[in-house]
């Protein structure tokens, strides 16, 4: 998957498919609304880790509680794109909270431009980040989730990551796997690895519904990955669709250099429902 360090290779799409993304002149493009979509309440939140406290967003149906969805952005971070997503996926149902992942570095935005910021200038961030402090970050996140009155308890969690957030994600499953009932990788990135614990190694800990969704140019760099994956979800026997998308690393965001609109709406309806299926 990718590493996030080929941005030649993002240019390269961001040429061909120039008529696509707003993005290009720092423009944030509308999501399509939500059909019957119910009233919202969002808030900014801040939530205390064995590493400090961490910024984020939450937003919940005004009436009533919903399942919980933990939502963990790419390498650019907590910011309007992805506040805008989890607004999205509330009004379709779900109690969402959408974290900055570098909270121990620095507080929201990380990135100055969004997905426009140079990857240079955000790589550090990342490359501070561990998997045992993903593992503790889940953790407690969820956790978070079960102490609002928003979140319906009695229903499963899900989780959704996008490039740095795939792997999070699926380590998230495995700290709560009581709790976690779908996970979401969108154009995830290090999701094959020869580590002992590369995420692929991993799902057989958990008890969760998976959806990969991989970018074009990532399956064209590394081929088999997507086939490692489908083989470890079907040796854990977890329900999953593995599939690999027409359309550049980075393509969900709508802030994105490569956003894609037609293929991000796709990759939205495959996660409605796989956490219609994994959240019941």
């Amino acid at each position: 998957m990718c590493d996030v360090n080929d941005q030649e290779e993002l240019s390269k799409y961001t040429r061909r498919d120039f008529g696509t993304w707003a993005a290009s002149a720092g423009v944030l493009a509308v999501l399509p609304g939500v059909a019957n979509a119910v009233a919202v309440t969002e808030r900014e939140v801040t939530i205390t880790t064995p590493d400090g406290t961490c910024d984020a967003y939450f937003v919940a149906p005004s009436s009533g509680s919903a399942p919980g969805v933990l939502v963990w952005p790419d390498v650019f971070g907590l910011r309007p794109a992805f506040k805008q997503m989890g607004r999205r996926l509330a009004e379709s149902g779900y109690s969402v909270l959408v974290v900055n992942p570098f909270y121990r570095q620095k507080k929201a935005p990380t990135a100055a431009q969004g997905g426009q910021t140079p990857i240079e200038e955000v790589r550090p961030l990342m490359q501070a980040l561990t998997p045992a402090m993903h593992l503790s970050d889940g953790k407690t996140f969820v956790s978070w989730l079960d102490t609002q009155p928003q979140v319906d308890k009695t229903k499963k969690i899900g989780t959704t990551g996008y490039c740095m957030g795939g792997p999070i994600a699926v380590r998230t499953a495995t700290v709560a796997p009581d709790r976690v009932g779908a996970v979401a990788s969108f154009h995830g990135a290090a999701m094959v690895t020869p580590a002992p614990d590369s995420p692929h190694r991993l799902v057989g800990q958990t008890q969760a519904r998976y959806l990969i969704a991989i970018a074009e140019n990532d399956d064209t760099k590394e081929p088999e990955a997507k086939n490692a994956l489908r083989a470890a979800l079907e040796s854990a026997k977890r329900p999953a669709e593995v599939e690999v998308y027409p359309a550049a690393h980075g393509w969900c965001p709508p802030d994105s250099r490569v956003y894609d609109a037609a293929q991000a709406d796709r990759a939205w309806a495959r996660l409605l429902a796989t956490l219609n299926s994994g959240l019941a």
